[in-house]
Formats: C-alpha cells, structure tokens, sequence
C-alpha cells in the first residue's frame, strides 16, 4: 500500500504565472473580462486550461454582474478631506446623485503611493464600475496611467493635466474665474496693489486661478505672488510672506477660501484691517467663508451641479459613450472682506 500525496489545487497565481499576465488581470478576465485586452484575455484562458485551475461557476455568475457602484476617488491625504469643506460638499453631491439611480458610492483615498497602489488593484479588479477623479495633481500621472491604460472609465473634477484628451472631465472656469475677481479687487474695489496667494502648480485649479490673475493684471511682480497647498496654515505663512516681500499691498486674492481664511489670520496678527488696509477675496465660496470675520468675498463654484455632471457623464462612459468635458462659469460673490 503506497501513500499518494493529494496534488496541489490549482491558484489564481499559478494561472497568473503560466500567462504571463498580473493576478489582477487573471482576477478581471474572471470577474468578466472588465478592461482586458484580447491578447490578455486569452493568454489566461489558454493557462486556465493549462493549470486546470477551475473556476468557482457561481461566484463567477454573481461576479459577472454590474457592480452597480463607483468609486469617489480623493488623490489627497486624509487630513486634507476634513480641513477642505469642497471634498465633502462634492462627495455628498455624487452620493445623492448615484442614489438617485440606486447605485452605491465608495470613497477611496489616494494620497500617498501606497494608497494609490491599492486604490488602483480594487479598481482595476472590478469591484467597482468607474471612478470619479478628484483632485488630480500631475505628479500622479504614472496613478493616471494604470487607470486609463486599464481602460477604467473615469471622470476627473478639474482638467486632469497631461490627460486632458483621455479622461473627461467637469470643471470651473478657473481662469476666467481669476480674472474677473483680479478686476472687482482693482475696479470694483478700488485697490491699487494686489498680491495673490496661489494655489499648488501641478494642478489645474492652481495653473487657471494663477493665469488669469496675471492675465487681467499685465505684469505683476514676483514680490507680489506667494503659493499655498490650499490649507489654512499655508494661506497664513503666505500672507506673512507677502507683508515682507510686498510690504505696501492693499489687496490679495487667493486661490481658495481656505488660504483666504488663513490670510485674514496673518493680517490680524500684524495688525492690519480688512478690508481697510487690505482687501482679502478667495475662490470656492466654501463655508468657511461665512463663518470668519470678516465674511470672505469670492467666486462661486457650482459644486451641487458639478457632481452631478460628473456622475452622469461617468455612467455614459460605462454604458460605452465617448467621455465628455464641460467647464462651467463661476460667479462673483461680495462680502465684507473686499
């Protein structure tokens, strides 16, 4: 009487080795084939028979379906979520409008390369039907790249730069947005030196707002321009910054109402009034700025309709139509600040 050692089953990893393909892409031709090309595809069926790895017929049924949800996609750090009151107004936006069509949302975050790792292996398995972008900063495009090149649809808030012509997307008029608070701080407002606080250049938001302050302005000093990360603190040091290079400014403009909070903070601190000595205005009309002293004069984004648009042209990329790209106008908002 001999022994006989029972073989082995077959994995997922051993069909991923025979193919010469990831496990993820085994796991997607597995789920249904979501985003796999046809070489892919077949490698892993040839190595499916080749392993005998055999294939769990109705998790596969149940895995073959719609995931009927989507991914509300942050490319921020978690604090960030909770300082920025423009994350959770979009993200309660995209939720309502996903309900209203019974379809559940996830909220991945994607800061830190890690967390893009793992935000790009759920999404690429199919556990969810797309993505909505928020937040996309340039120096994420190899993140970008494992999305688009995985044919995940996706729809961005803001241009996604160096992806403009590859993903859709919603977003304000940054630039036309700038320029008309730029000429309300100079003809509305009478103010004769305006600096700016700009937001972070390797995104869209932060280039738009940037341009089109200088664009209305012509040539603007250097002296004149300090840069935040969107943050309270950064709008403080900014300010504080700019007492020193601009000693003699009667108006600033940032980029977000946040940093404008913070600027408000500096001036106080140095004992300057606003709006008397100078005029603060910010960008967003976010809670916050209703809730400092002064109120904050900005420009409004349509954030309630800009997750809506966002989520109805994702669901047209799901069923398969070609992605869209929509900027909508921004709206001067007046207040005590300026």
């Amino acid at each position: 009487m001999t022994d006989r050692v029972p073989r082995r089953r077959p994995t997922i990893e051993d069909v991923a080795r025979e193919s010469g393909v990831s496990r993820g892409t085994v796991s997607r031709v597995l789920n249904g084939g979501h985003w796999v090309s046809g070489e892919a595809r077949a490698a892993v069926e040839l190595a499916i028979v080749k392993t005998g790895y055999r294939i769990n017929a109705h998790a596969r049924s149940l895995a073959t379906a719609r995931g009927d949800s989507v991914a509300f996609l942050l490319t921020e750090s978690q604090d960030r979520l909770f300082e920025d009151p423009n994350f959770s107004t979009l993200m309660r936006a995209a939720a309502d409008a996903l309900a209203e069509r019974d379809i559940a949302m996830v909220l991945l975050m994607a800061g830190s390369p890690d967390e893009q790792r793992r935000a790009s292996e759920f999404i690429r398995t199919g556990r969810v039907d797309g993505a909505l972008l928020v937040s996309s900063h340039a120096e994420h495009l190899g993140f970008l790249e494992d999305l688009v090149g995985g044919g995940v649809p996706v729809i961005a808030c803001g241009i996604p730069l160096g992806y403009e012509r590859r993903i859709g997307y919603v977003a304000a008029d940054d630039v036309e947005g700038a320029r008309h608070m730029a000429a309300y701080l100079r003809d509305g407002a009478g103010r004769e030196r305006i600096a700016m606080i700009a937001g972070p250049q390797d995104t869209s938001g932060g280039r738009g707002r940037l341009a089109g302050f200088r664009d209305e302005l012509g040539g603007v000093d250097d002296a004149r321009i300090a840069y935040g990360d969107y943050s309270r603190e950064s709008g403080r040091r900014a300010m504080a910054q700019l007492l020193e290079t601009a000693p003699d400014l009667d108006a600033v403009f940032a980029a977000n109402d946040v940093m404008a909070a913070g600027a408000i903070d500096a001036l106080h601190a140095a004992g300057r009034r606003v709006p008397q000595d100078v005029a603060v205005a910010g960008f967003d009309d976010a809670p916050i700025a209703t809730r400092v002293s002064p109120g904050i004069t900005t420009m409004h984004q349509p954030f309630g309709r800009i997750a809506r648009e966002m989520v109805r042209m994702l669901l047209d990329v799901i069923e398969g139509r070609p992605a869209g790209r929509l900027t909508l106008p921004t709206e001067l908002v007046k207040r005590e600040s300026a």
